[in-house]
């Protein structure tokens, strides 16, 4: 049923809860593991040259030392747990709109489902659901997981 996972992360405690349900469906279905870290460009832009920018797009953040440490300490982290699980993993670092790279990359690579958390870094916790886990729900025809965490954020 399950041959590709897709689990976009930002590193937070919710992605690492999306990551558990993510590696557990993958280990059922024996499928590939992605992790995708999308540096959202419209967020990070203010400050930024148009280089800056444009190589972020284009998931190159070399010279960028915290978004970079990030980017991979955050894919690492499903990469790490889908290895332990004798899992294939597919790390990516992108830059854009969150909803549409994720989108993107599940219909580019016949991904069969995203798990994703409730909400991510962004701060306030939000009634329903992240504003890019509820537009990821309407930008895809994959089905989509959506996984909370329970503990503080």
């Amino acid at each position: 049923m399950y041959e590709r996972i897709l689990v976009p992360t930002d590193g937070s405690r919710v992605a690492e809860a999306a990551v558990d349900h993510a590696i557990d469906l993958a280990r059922q279905y024996d499928a590939e593991v992605h992790a995708l870290f999308v540096a959202d460009t419209d967020a990070i832009a203010y400050g930024l040259g148009t280089e800056q920018v444009d190589r972020i797009r284009q998931g190159q953040f070399e010279g960028m030392t915290e978004l970079r440490e990030d980017a991979e300490e955050a894919t690492g982290y499903v990469t790490e747990a889908a290895e332990t699980a004798g899992l294939t993993t597919h790390e990516r670092h992108a830059g854009g709109e969150p909803h549409r790279m994720i989108a993107d990359y599940a219909e580019d690579n016949d991904i069969d489902l995203i798990v994703i958390g409730s909400h991510g870094r962004s701060g306030v916790r939000r009634a329903l659901l992240g504003s890019v886990t509820e537009r990821v729900l309407r930008s895809t025809h994959v089905p989509v997981l959506v996984v909370d965490y329970e503990g503080e954020d």
